[in-house]
């Protein structure tokens, strides 16, 4: 598996504004609960493991539910509640909140900041892939979808996650709070029903004095990447795929992304 580590500070991503991305994440309140009692988490878009929090807004997305060894649970709450989840009585074992969004659009005024974009998520040579498609550099459309994820463990946190039906997706295939995980977290990434081989996953590494590190890393051919995570750390790994739409309609958009996010904790 090919691996490259990229050690970033969070002034570098700050400074990088012509190619950055903003994340959207899950973000729980702890990511250790004890069993019956309530599990609480933003939705944050921002960059960094900083990022503003969004409300509870159904227009915005598609599913948000919590799935445990009781089965799922959709999330419900007040338009305009903060935190987005606040669920009571959680059962024993590992669960998974899982969040879909609804399309939204962006115009890219500029190329070069699409190019930027691009490289930072590894979308391959979009220059080429836009001529070809005899599509010019001016106002770049985009719709894109949000698909993310967080492991919480409720006491122990005994359990496994899965695949949960979503366009794109990570699996954790060990728990993060309960196995041994000296050799790194395995995570597999997914794409419809198909893994998705020799893909880039940018994690974000938070320590407990705040401090965030991002790595890049890569899938092996089974859609896997081994992520070394350290105890006492939070962690984001985000993933993009970029899919021409075609054909393309008047304003409408010319290419569409899908990010695949999770967030999850490795205990003391």
């Amino acid at each position: 598996m090919k691996v490259l580590h990229v050690a970033l500070t969070l002034a570098a991503i700050a400074a990088g504004g012509k190619g950055a991305a903003h994340e959207f994440w899950i973000d729980p309140a702890a990511f250790a609960v004890a069993p019956g009692t309530t599990i609480a988490a933003d939705l944050r878009v921002g960059e960094g493991f900083r990022g503003s929090t969004q409300s509870y807004l159904p227009r915005n997305f598609t599913r948000f539910d919590v799935v445990t060894a009781d089965g799922v649970r959709p999330v419900e709450g007040r338009l305009g509640d903060i935190p987005a989840l606040s669920m009571a009585e959680m059962p024993e074992g590992l669960a998974v909140v899982v969040h879909e969004t609804t399309a939204r659009d962006l115009t890219w005024s500029e190329w070069e900041r699409f190019l930027g974009f691009a490289e930072h998520k590894d979308l391959g040579d979009v220059t080429a892939m836009q001529a070809a498609r005899g599509l010019d550099q001016e106002g770049v459309r985009e719709e894109y979808f949000r698909y993310a994820k967080a492991l919480i463990a409720v006491g122990g946190g005994a359990g496994a996650d899965a695949r949960m039906g979503l366009r794109t997706e990570f699996v954790a295939l060990a728990n993060p709070y309960t196995d041994d995980l000296s050799e790194g977290l395995p995570v597999q990434l997914w794409l419809g029903d198909a893994v998705r081989a020799d893909e880039q996953v940018e994690m974000f590494d938070e320590a407990p004095d705040g401090t965030v590190t991002v790595t890049l890393h890569r899938t092996d051919t089974d859609g896997i990447a081994r992520l070394p995570v350290t105890p006492g750390h939070r962690y984001m790994i985000d993933a993009v795929t970029l899919e021409a739409v075609d054909p393309v309609e008047e304003a409408g958009p010319e290419w569409r992304t899908l990010w695949a996010n999770m967030t999850f904790a490795v205990p003391e």
